[in-house]
């Protein structure tokens, strides 16, 4: 069954990592997720992978291999996949919040 409103109060937050913690909702090769990170979110490793999102508070900084990039509210981000566009995240603020729109 289609869904075209999705109750982000109904689903349960996933807590992948330290300092972070997701929402999200899967339908037909695309998953809606509703991302809420704190400054504890560190991560080690370059991420490769796709972002499109809208940033709703807090802010954060995205280094893309030393060009470093501050995202506020307000701020949409569209990130390509691929190794080119490395790119690692850094919360400025005590929590900020996303939506983020992403393949699965």
């Amino acid at each position: 069954m289609e869904k075209y409103r999705i109750n982000f109060e109904k689903i349960l937050w996933e807590t992948p990592a330290a300092g972070v913690r997701f929402k999200a909702h899967e339908q037909d090769g695309r998953k809606l997720r509703l991302a809420e990170f704190t400054k504890e979110f560190f991560e080690t490793d370059w991420c490769t992978k796709g972002h499109i999102g809208y940033v709703l508070e807090g802010q954060m900084e995205i280094d893309f291999d030393g060009k470093v990039i501050m995202f506020v509210p307000g701020d949409g981000l569209f990130i390509p996949a691929g190794e080119k566009r490395k790119h690692k995240a850094k919360v400025l603020t005590e929590t900020m919040k996303i939506i983020l729109v992403e393949d699965v």
